[in-house]
């Protein structure tokens, strides 16, 4: 059976006119059969966070095999360096990076239950997890960043093709139960 767990539940603060004053990605942990699938590793400052839950799951970093990053954006990568042995995946077509990864250019089954989707439009690599398991996951990274994006059905504000955002949201809306928002708590939806 898959079971998803959150490490850190992460937030996004912005001033008056807009601005973001600091972002900090929810991380997510998901264990299909005797895979140990780490979504996100968030910032620093939520490195305390992660290392606890980790110590109350009963779970090793060393023995997390898989890191998939929704997007190359710093909020969501800083601590890689916690999983040592771990397969990186990040989708085409973002940013160039100093770490080492696995490049995914189609949609892929990784493990039972658990897909890679290419939902770009607040990044070119942004993707999503779309998890099968007690109910339908997406864990969405900044394809939506805050459940309000769904509420509101307003594409990212960080964007480079609004509607290319809106149709990969209609489509995590279209999958899933429960969506893990890039910075926030889950939620379900019932928008479908």
């Amino acid at each position: 059976m898959v079971k998803l767990d959150i490490l850190a539940v992460g937030n996004l603060e912005r001033d008056d006119d807009g601005n973001i004053l600091q972002a900090h990605s929810t991380s997510t942990l998901i264990r299909s059969g005797d895979r140990l699938i780490v979504v996100d590793t968030s910032s620093r400052y939520l490195r305390p966070a992660l290392k606890n839950s980790f110590r109350e799951l009963g779970v090793f970093m060393k023995d997390v095999d898989t890191v998939i990053l929704t997007h190359s954006h710093s909020d969501h990568t800083e601590n890689l360096d916690l999983f040592p042995n771990a397969k990186v995946y990040l989708h085409a077509g973002g940013e160039e990076v100093s770490f080492k990864h696995e490049t995914v250019t189609e949609d892929i089954e990784i493990a039972e239950g658990v897909k890679l989707v290419h939902t770009p439009g607040h990044t070119p690599d942004s993707m999503s997890v779309f998890v099968k398991a007690d109910r339908n996951y997406a864990v969405a990274g900044d394809a939506v960043p805050l459940e309000d994006n769904i509420r509101k059905k307003v594409p990212p504000r960080l964007n480079y093709d609004p509607d290319l955002a809106m149709q990969s949201i209609k489509s995590i809306v279209r999958f899933a139960d429960v969506i893990v928002p890039g910075h926030g708590f889950p939620f379900m939806t019932t928008l479908r």
